[in-house]
C-alpha cells in the first residue's frame, strides 16, 4: 500500500514538473523571434538615454489570437524591422501579478473572479480589456490614438493589415493626418507584388 502511494506521489510530481516546463516553454516562445521584446520597465529605462516611441502588445496567457499574432504577424520581416528600428517593443501580460511603478504610481494586479487584471493594462486600454490589444506611446509616454476616441488598437491583425498602423505611427503621420487618409493617399504596402507584364508573342 505504501509503495503504491509513493508511486502516486511521484506521478503527481512528474506531472507538475511537466506542466511547469510547458508553461515556461510557452512563456519563452512568446518572446522568441526577430522582435527584440522588452518589459515595460526596461522600455521606460531605455527612454531615459535614447528617446523612442514605445509599442505595447497587451496580451494574456489564455488568449488564442495573441498566440496567432506571435506565430504569424510579429515574425514577419517587415513588421519586425519597423518595431525594432522605430520603437521599444514591449510585451505586457494584462494578468501579471508583479507590481509596476511608473511615474510615482504603483500599478497592481487586481483579483477578479477566477482571474483578474493588472491596473496598468486597464489604464493603457481605458478599461476596455480585450486581447490582443496594442498601445502606442510617444517619446513622452503619451498615448497615441490611432482612431479618434480610442486609446488602443484591438484585435488580431495579419502582417499586411498590421503594417500600415506601425508605419503610420513610426513616420509621425498621426500628427498631421488620420489613419484612413494615410492609407488612401500616402501608404505604400511592401506586401503588394507588382506583376510584370507577360511578354508578347513575336
Amino acid at each position: 500500500m505504501r509503495f503504491s502511494k509513493q508511486l502516486l506521489y511521484l506521478a503527481c510530481v512528474a506531472l507538475f514538473l511537466a506542466f511547469s516546463h510547458d508553461g515556461n516553454a510557452q512563456s519563452e516562445n512568446h518572446l522568441a523571434g526577430p522582435v527584440k521584446w522588452m518589459s515595460f520597465e526596461e522600455a521606460v529605462e531605455k527612454s531615459k538615454t535614447e528617446k523612442r516611441k514605445i509599442f505595447i502588445d497587451v496580451y494574456t496567457g489564455w488568449c488564442g489570437w495573441c498566440k496567432v499574432m506571435d506565430k504569424n504577424t510579429f515574425p514577419d520581416p517587415e513588421i519586425a524591422r519597423l518595431l525594432n528600428e522605430n520603437f521599444y517593443p514591449v510585451k505586457f501580460d494584462a494578468e501579471q501579478s508583479e507590481d509596476v511603478v511608473f511615474r510615482g504610481t504603483t500599478f497592481k494586479f487586481i483579483p477578479q473572479g477566477g482571474r483578474g487584471y493588472h491596473q496598468l493594462a486597464a489604464a493603457l486600454l481605458s478599461n476596455q480589456l480585450s486581447y490582443p490589444n496594442f498601445v502606442f506611446l510617444d517619446e513622452d509616454f503619451r498615448i497615441i490614438s490611432i482612431y479618434q476616441g480610442y486609446s488602443s488598437l484591438p484585435g488580431y491583425k495579419k502582417p499586411d493589415e498590421f503594417h500600415p498602423f506601425l508605419s503610420f505611427v513610426a513616420g509621425n503621420f498621426y500628427q498631421k493626418s488620420n489613419i484612413q487618409e494615410y492609407q488612401q493617399k500616402v501608404y505604400k504596402s511592401p506586401y503588394t507584388l507588382s506583376v510584370a507584364p507577360s511578354p508578347g508573342n513575336n
